[in-house]
Formats: structure tokens, C-alpha cells, sequence
């Protein structure tokens, strides 16, 4: 089964053993929780169950491998002609899960 889910405001096509990082969650590392689907499909793509906006009945459960810094982003900002330059960067923080199981 291949569900699309929402969670930090990002959607992610996943499938049973699928490891993904998706922005921080508030959950310790080695717990389990779900959610619920917006998009059920099986491997061939011949059943499909489209939510409105979630499919009713529908379980996504997942287990929290590890919370994470990711890699250094930078943003540069320049102005020419203005001697204005500006150079921020950011790490953000991140969590990697693993789907357990679709229904």
C-alpha cells in the first residue's frame, strides 16, 4: 500500500519500510504514533482511495528513529550597486522516522 501523508506541513508519498526526515516533531526518539492518510493507494495504482480532505478509517503508523540537526543552509541576500550584502545560515531541525505500517 502507498499512502500520502501530511505532517509538518509538507505532504510525503510513503510505503510500508520507508525511512523519511520531515521537520522537527514533538516526540521522543522510540515512539510510536500515526496518522491519518490523504491518499491511499495499492502498488499498481488500480484502487485508489482519494480523502476530502483525509480517508475516513484510514492509519499511518510510524516509530521516531532519531532527532537531528540537518546540514548548514545559506542565505544570501545582495543588493548591487548598494554595498548591501547579507549572509545568514541556519541549521534546521529534523526528525527521521519509519513507516511501520499503512492501512
Amino acid at each position: 500500500m502507498i499512502a500520502v501523508i501530511e505532517l509538518g506541513g509538507n505532504q510525503f508519498i510513503v510505503k510500508e519500510g520507508d525511512i523519511i526526515d520531515v521537520k522537527k516533531l514533538a516526540l521522543e526518539v522510540n515512539d510510536k504514533s500515526s496518522t491519518e492518510a490523504l491518499l491511499i493507494s495499492d502498488e499498481d495504482g488500480k484502487e485508489t482511495k482519494v480523502g476530502t480532505p483525509i480517508v475516513a478509517g484510514s492509519k499511518v503508523a510510524f516509530t521516531v528513529l532519531e532527532q537531528y540537526k540537518g546540514e548548514k543552509i545559506r542565505v544570501f541576500k545582495m543588493k548591487s550597486k548598494k554595498r548591501y550584502s547579507k549572509n545568514v545560515g541556519f541549521r534546521p531541525h529534523l526528525t527521521k522516522i519509519e513507516i511501520t505500517k499503512v492501512a
